[in-house]
């Protein structure tokens, strides 16, 4: 490791650093725009100039420098700063005064090191540069004058997304970034280029002119639209969530989010049941919570325990948990979260999740994809498998194609040729030191896991430090309903079957209700949406901002999300309504607060009480007999934009799935 020295002072540095690296470490701050750590160097803006001896009596790019032993550098000299306030001078010469109307206003790394380095006024007296408008979809606004040529948008979408969608075309003065033909960027990370953009060049579309940052109230919070479980901060003022922003987790969503976690939020003022509704003669009408109680405990009344419970994809563990004690209070065991209707085994959790975890997959030399769209199902994992290709893994996938954003050999779409394993996937998966496998909810719908599980001692998925078999799933509420049991041995076709008299929906939009025409349903949620039209009796609940919550991802980590604003009219958080209901029903759950809803929970999984990867044990011994059946016609995520009821509510998703995936001509109200 190379000692340098930072302003005298003296530090060791891993090989390999940059000086601007090794200045990050004596705790100096080293301006820059173009430089980002999650992206190749550039090294053109010119920004973090320091001074370096030995070497030429000059500024050098720090960020493109490598740190070698014996170094001294200067980050504060006259010269440093001569020829920062440079650079900053011919950056601004064509850059708009346009601040007051700018959305990055408040947030801009030009406007703060303009402050540290800017000229009181400027000396250019020719014509400015000025750009013609860009298209670059419904999510990216462009006001491409303010653009300094940073290219973190091109190399974001070059090696993080894997679609070469931007580029610079022209030269010199004349050099413009765009979209090639200047059509929307089409993929599922396109809006990360607005958090990466250094100036208001590339702003929210759909955010514009909303509000100040330093108006924003800031909560901790989990992204619940897939089952990655990405970590993100929710902006809201007053009692409206106003964006969603990704934070920096190394080990989840590094420093990135999915369109759809991004932009679904605007759907959670829209269509919102905010009162009670009852059916009475085929209609539903508002109602008053005493009668939808007493309507529920009437359909009861002489058997209790014939009451039922299926949970939504987007439900937090603590509402599981209070449903099920008050279901089990009642006499019943009718609980599901599976709620499209598969059956697969889940007494060994291990056998259903993630073990490579998200960011040990990128280790992987080789891995075989059954069923799964990565890039729909957990785009942020897709962003993953591209890391383990560049690093150079072979990936084959079983399945219909997609476009996968990186080299992979797709084998076909039988899971029956898993049977006899072709000889070069084979020979691919036994030379590997890390091979992985990764099973998604297409492949568990054809009931492939017992036979998956026999992939492991064929492959040697398993080694010292290394578990390669997973399994992907696409609800963000999965593993948590799993932990805490909420499951029956053959799915939603033993609630069917018991025919309950009353069957509680929560939030469960995505399951088939024609079994249950003879039950009372009651629909626990927060949108009108598919479930709610099938409801006799709507009880409004929370979304995922409107209350605090614990969730588990899709790799087992277990996560708690904050409440952000306050629920709509008379919504009421999800655990107080079945509490309630719970006085109603004559029966005791065991909880009247929050804090003894979680602490019950704990107690009975205590798993769930410690933030971080849950440890489910080794698998379990797979079944000889076990073989693969059936043919993969197609995957569960048919339109990425409208997976759940919140993204089905928002314009913006609405407005995404129309344009970017069915080609719709979207036009604005002026034309």
């Amino acid at each position: 490791m190379p000692k340098v020295t930072v302003d005298g002072q003296e530090i060791e540095v891993p090989a390999g650093a940059t000086v601007l690296q090794a200045c990050e470490l004596a705790g100096k701050e080293i301006p820059r725009f173009c430089y980002h750590e999650r992206l190749s160097i550039a090294g053109n803006c010119r920004m973090c100039l320091v001074e370096v001896k030995p070497g030429p009596p000059k500024p050098q790019a720090s960020c493109a420098l490598p740190a070698a032993e014996g170094q001294e550098i200067r980050t504060d000299s006259p010269m440093v700063k001569k020829a920062r306030e440079g650079v900053m001078e011919f950056l601004l010469i064509n850059h708009p005064l346009d601040c007051p109307i700018c959305d990055q206003g408040g947030e801009c790394d030009l406007q703060d090191q303009a402050v540290a380095y800017g000229r009181g006024g400027s000396r250019y007296h020719e014509n400015k540069r000025a750009v013609t408008e860009k298209y670059m979809g419904p999510l990216i606004k462009t006001i491409m004058t303010r653009c300094i040529h940073c290219t973190r948008c091109v190399r974001f979408s070059e090696e993080i997304a894997g679609v070469d969608e931007i580029g610079a075309l022209y030269r010199g003065e004349d050099m413009q970034i765009t979209t090639y033909l200047e059509q929307a960027a089409a993929h599922e990370l396109s809006a990360n280029v607005i958090d990466l953009c250094p100036v208001g060049a590339l702003t929210s579309r759909p955010y514009a002119f909303e509000a100040r940052p330093w108006e924003l109230k800031k909560t901790l919070s989990i992204d619940v639209s897939d089952a990655v479980g990405a970590n993100i901060t929710l902006h809201s003022k007053g009692r409206e969530v106003m964006r969603a922003l990704p934070r920096v987790n190394d080990d989840v969503n590094e420093e990135w989010l999915s369109d759809k976690g991004r932009y679904q939020v605007d759907g959670l003022t829209k269509r919102r049941l905010d009162r009670v509704w009852v059916r009475r003669e085929g209609k539903l009408q508002p109602a008053e919570w005493t009668e939808a109680f007493g309507m529920i405990a009437s359909a009861l009344e002489g058997d209790k325990s014939s009451i039922a419970a299926v949970a939504g994809d987007l439900l937090d563990a603590e509402t599981m948990f209070a449903a099920k004690a008050l279901v089990n209070a009642c006499g019943s065991r009718l609980t599901e979260a599976r709620q499209t209707g598969m059956t697969y085994d889940v007494s060994n959790l291990a056998a259903v999740n993630f073990n490579s975890t998200f960011a040990g997959i990128e280790t992987a030399d080789a891995i075989l994809i059954v069923g799964s769209n990565v890039r729909w199902e957990a785009a942020l994992l897709n962003v993953r498998l591209r890391k383990a290709v560049k690093a150079g893994a072979k990936v084959y996938i079983i399945g219909p194609e997609w476009d996968p954003t990186y080299p992979a050999t797709f084998l076909g779409s039988d899971l029956k040729l898993l049977n006899r394993i072709p000889k070069e996937l084979g020979d691919v998966m036994k030379s590997a030191q890390r091979p992985a496998v990764i099973v998604g909810a297409a492949a568990l719908a054809k009931g492939a896991l017992p036979a998956a599980l026999k992939l492991v001692d064929k492959f040697g998925l398993v080694k010292d430090d290394w578990n390669g078999f997973n399994v992907l799933h696409i609800s963000a509420a999965r593993m948590a309903s799993l932990m805490l049991g909420f499951t029956l041995p053959g799915g939603m076709g033993d609630i069917a079957a018991a025919a309950p008299k009353v069957l509680l929906s929560l939030g469960a939009d995505e399951m088939d209700y024609a079994p249950y025409a003879g039950s009372l349903k009651v629909y626990i949620g927060h949108h009108g949406d598919k479930g709610a039209h099938h409801a006799d009796i709507i009880l409004p609940g929370a979304s995922y901002a409107e209350k605090d919550g614990t969730y588990v991802n899709a790799e087992g980590r277990v996560q708690f999300a904050e409440k952000a604003v306050f629920a709509p009219g008379d919504a009421r958080e999800d655990w107080t309504i079945l509490r309630a209901l719970a006085d109603a029903l004559g029966v005791t759950v065991g909880f009247d607060s929050f804090s003894e809803l979680q602490a019950k929970m704990i107690a009975a999984v205590p798993a769930l009480g410690e933030e971080g990867l849950a440890d489910y044990g080794a698998l379990p011994k797979a079944d000889s007999g076990a073989k693969f059946e059936g043919e993969l016609a197609g995957y569960p995520v048919k339109d990425f934009y409208l997976t759940n009821p919140i993204a089905r509510a928002s314009e913006v998703m609405q407005r995404c799935s129309d344009e970017l995936l069915h080609g719709a001509d979207v036009k604005e109200a002026a034309e």
